[in-house]
């Protein structure tokens, strides 16, 4: 497992980020860069039920182990969700259940803030995790200092 961190000053106050990264909606536009057609979707609930999925409907299944809105809020990824199955028990899902996505957002002042992902994951989609959070996180900047 590799860990991957990602970071952007945005001048927008903290609220406005933490709304355009999980409105269904703006979650769609910057998470285009990683898969087109991406779909987030949960319960906001701590040990609760929270997919990513692509397109298709395939993705991970996931739960949030820790959220201090609009501060943090820290994934760990269970399974995989294909052709409408969670599946948390092949071998495959084994070798990186409880990989975490950490997003954590950073009052600079009342006007910018700091914007953080550590991702842990396999090293075998390094290049995707890079362009993708890299051309996400520039578009979520444009987003939110309109």
């Amino acid at each position: 497992m590799a860990t991957f961190n990602y970071e952007i000053i945005i001048k927008a106050p903290r609220q406005k980020i933490w709304d355009l990264l999980w409105n269904p909606e703006t979650y769609k536009e910057w998470k285009q860069f990683f898969a087109p057609g991406s779909q987030f979707r949960s319960d906001w609930e701590v040990n609760g039920e929270t997919f990513f999925l692509n397109a298709e409907g395939s993705g991970l299944y996931s739960t949030i182990k820790s959220l201090h809105e609009p501060a943090e809020v820290v994934f760990s990824h269970l399974g995989m969700v294909r052709e409408g199955r969670v599946d948390t028990a092949t071998v495959n899902q084994l070798e990186w259940s409880g990989a975490e996505e950490k997003y954590f957002l950073r009052e600079i002042d009342s006007q910018t803030t700091e914007l953080r992902a550590i991702i842990h994951t396999t090293r075998d989609i390094e290049n995707m995790m890079n362009e993708g959070f890299s051309k996400g996180f520039e578009y979520l900047k444009t987003l939110a200092e309109k």
